[in-house]
């Protein structure tokens, strides 16, 4: 057997892998809402607030 355990081989490839992964899915998260095409979802979003219930 190596030196090196399952352990040591996951931490190791959460410490890279892992980190790049999270930073990815965080910055398209931060992104997704910029892209293309979804400014009237948006500023639905944003006035719905605004809208009454009785409204259709």
């Amino acid at each position: 057997m190596s030196g090196h355990s399952i352990y040591d081989n996951l931490r190791h490839i959460a410490d890279s892998w892992g980190l790049m992964a999270m930073m990815v899915v965080f910055v398209g998260l931060c992104l997704w809402p910029f892209r293309p095409g979804s400014r009237g979802q948006n500023q639905e979003a944003a006035e719905a607030i605004f809208k009454d219930d009785s409204d259709d």
